[in-house]
C-alpha cells in the first residue's frame, strides 16, 4: 500500500477549513434482537444466537422489539431531539456477505428522533455544541473475520468467515449535522463528542458501550474547503473506528492527507476509508453511496412506530442529568482539583472511576489506579484503559491493599495478572503467591542476615544514624521479593540493631 503524502497539521489548517460530521452507532443491550426473539448476547459460539428472520429465511417475518423502541426514545430525548409522533422502518438495499437478507431494516426519511444538539466539554472546560440531525433505529449486520492476512483486515486476506450472531442486534445511529468552526481543535472535538455520547448511553443504561466489542462505533466524516469558500468540499467517511483515541487520530490524519491531495492539485474521492490502528493511517474502502443507491422503500412487513405522548413524557422524566452537570457534581463530590478531574475526564474513564468508587474504593485510590498504572498499561498496549479491567476488579485490588494483604508494588503485579486473564485479584494473589508476609519470624531472619552482612551499617545505626537503616531495609525487601511491609521492616530493623 503506497504511503500517503501528508501536510503538517498546522499547514493544512492554514490553507483549508475542516468540516466534520459523525455517525455513531450504539448497540442496545436489550435481551433479544431488534426483530426476532434470538438472544442479544456477546461472545457466544459463532452462528448460535440466530432466528430465521435474522437470516432472511423465506416466510419469516420481523416483529419490533418494544424495549428497543423505548431505549431509542430515551436516547433521542437525551440528545435534545424531538420525538416523531409516527416513524417508519425502511429497507436499505445492498449486498454484503454479512447481511443475510441482502437488505437492512433501518429508518430513512421518518426517523424516530430528529433535530437535537449535544454540549461537548473540551479539556480546557470550554463547551462546543454539536448539532444532531437525527437518531434512527436499525438492525446491525453480522461480523466478518478476515483470515490469512497479516493484520486481520480484508487487504491481503485469503478468505473471510461470517458470524451472524450480531445480525439483527438493535442499533441506534446518531447522525450529526455538519460541524463548522472546529479548526485546530477538530481532532479533540471528535474524541470529546464520542466520549460524550458514550457517557450519555452509559448513564441511560441502554448500552454496554464497549468500543472494543463494537457496542459503540464511530464513522468519522471529514471534508476540507479552501479558506473563504462557501461550498463544502468532498467528504470521506472513515468507517467503524472503535476507540476514542483512534477517532482523534483518524480525523487528524484525514485532514493532513486531504490537504496534501488538494494542495497538490488533486481531487478528493467521496469514499469510505478504513482506519489502521497499527500504522495510524487510513486506506480506501469503497465509493460512498448516496441514499438513492440504496433504493430505500418503506418496510412492508412492519407498521409505523407511534409512541404515545404519555410514554414520551414518562421517559423524559426518567432522564439522567446531562454529562456536563454530572461532571461538575462528581468533581465536587470527589473533592478533586481541576487538574485531577481533567486527568480523569480527558482519559475517557469517568464512568470507570465512578463505578470503582461505587464498588468501595476511595475517590483518591480509584483515580490513582485508572490514571496511573492502568493508563500506563493501556498506552503500552495501544488500547483504551476501559478495555483492560473492570471497575469491580480495581476496587477489589484496592481492598486487598487496604486490608494489608498487598502493598502497592504487589498490587501492580496483581493488576497485571488480572489484565492478563489469570483470574480475579484474589485468585492472582493465591496463584502467584503475592500476599504480604505478615509473620515477623521470616522478616526477623532476613533482617538478621542483612545486618550481619553489613556490619558497617549496623554500627552507624547504633551511633544514631537512623537513615543508614535504608540499606538494610532495601536488602530485606529484595530478599522477601517485595512481599513485606516496608514500615514494619523498618521498625524491626531498628529493634534488632539496638538488641544486637
Amino acid at each position: 500500500m503506497a504511503k500517503d503524502r501528508l501536510l503538517s497539521f498546522d499547514e493544512a489548517l492554514d490553507l483549508y477549513e475542516p468540516v466534520l460530521g459523525f455517525e455513531v452507532h450504539v448497540e442496545l443491550n436489550t435481551k433479544t434482537k431488534m426483530f426476532s426473539a434470538a438472544p442479544n448476547s456477546f461472545g457466544r459460539e459463532p452462528n448460535t444466537d440466530l432466528a430465521p428472520v435474522d437470516l432472511g429465511l423465506p416466510g419469516s417475518l420481523p416483529v419490533v422489539n418494544g424495549e428497543a423502541v423505548r431505549y431509542s426514545i430515551s436516547l433521542g430525548l437525551a440528545l435534545g431531539c424531538s420525538i416523531a409522533p409516527s416513524s417508519r422502518f425502511a429497507r436499505k438495499n445492498y449486498f454484503y456477505p454479512d447481511l443475510g437478507k441482502n437488505y437492512q431494516i433501518s429508518q430513512f426519511d421518518e426517523p424516530i428522533a430528529f433535530e437535537g444538539s449535544v454540549d461537548v466539554e473540551l479539556a480546557d472546560g470550554s463547551v462546543v455544541t454539536v448539532p444532531i440531525e437525527r437518531a434512527h433505529m436499525e438492525e446491525d449486520a453480522g461480523k466478518l473475520t478476515h483470515m490469512g492476512g497479516a493484520a486481520g483486515r480484508i487487504q491481503g486476506a485469503e478468505y473471510s468467515l461470517v458470524d451472524y450472531n450480531r445480525a439483527g442486534v438493535p442499533l441506534v445511529e446518531i447522525v450529526t449535522k455538519p460541524i463548522y468552526g472546529a479548526e485546530h481543535r477538530a481532532p479533540e472535538i471528535a474524541k470529546a463528542y464520542v466520549q460524550t455520547i458514550r457517557d450519555i448511553v452509559l448513564s441511560l443504561g441502554i448500552s454496554d458501550a464497549k468500543m472494543e466489542r463494537g457496542n459503540l462505533r464511530c464513522d468519522a466524516n471529514v471534508s476540507l474547503r479552501p479558506r473563504g469558500q462557501e461550498k463544502l468540499g468532498t467528504r470521506t467517511e472513515t468507517k467503524n473506528v472503535n476507540s476514542m483515541r483512534s477517532v482523534e487520530r483518524a480525523v487528524r490524519y484525514e485532514i493532513q492527507r486531504q490537504a496534501a491531495v488538494l494542495a497538490g492539485g488533486g481531487t478528493i474521492t467521496q469514499e469510505t476509508r478504513h482506519w489502521h490502528e497499527d500504522t495510524g493511517t487510513t486506506s480506501p474502502g469503497r465509493p460512498k453511496s448516496d441514499a438513492d443507491d440504496y433504493r430505500y422503500f418503506p418496510e412492508p412487513d412492519l407498521l409505523p412506530v407511534v409512541p404515545s405522548p404519555e410514554l414520551i413524557e414518562e421517559l423524559r422524566a426518567a432522564l439522567p442529568e446531562p454529562p456536563a452537570a454530572r461532571r461538575r457534581r462528581l468533581k465536587d463530590a470527589w473533592g478533586f482539583s481541576d487538574l485531577e478531574f481533567q486527568d480523569v475526564a480527558n482519559g475517557g474513564i469517568l464512568a470507570e472511576v465512578e463505578a470503582t468508587i461505587a464498588a468501595g474504593a476511595t475517590p483518591t485510590a480509584a483515580r490513582k489506579w485508572w490514571t496511573g498504572e492502568i493508563a500506563r498499561l493501556a498506552n503500552a498496549q495501544g488500547r483504551e484503559a476501559s478495555d483492560l479491567v473492570s471497575p469491580a476488579d480495581v476496587a477489589a485490588v484496592q481492598a486487598l491493599v487496604d486490608a494489608g494483604t498487598l502493598n502497592d508494588k504487589l498490587a501492580r503485579q496483581v493488576l497485571e495478572g488480572v489484565i492478563a486473564g489469570e483470574g480475579t485479584p484474589q485468585e492472582v494473589v493465591d496463584s502467584r503467591g503475592l500476599a504480604v508476609v505478615s509473620d515477623d519470624g521470616p522478616l526477623i531472619a532476613a533482617i538478621d542476615d542483612a545486618l550481619a552482612a553489613q556490619p558497617d551499617v549496623l554500627a552507624k545505626i547504633r551511633e544514631g544514624k537512623v537513615q543508614a537503616a535504608g540499606a538494610v531495609i532495601g536488602a530485606v525487601m529484595k530478599a522477601m521479593r517485595g512481599q513485606a511491609d516496608a514500615a514494619r521492616v523498618r521498625e524491626l530493623v531498628l529493634e534488632r540493631a539496638a538488641a544486637s
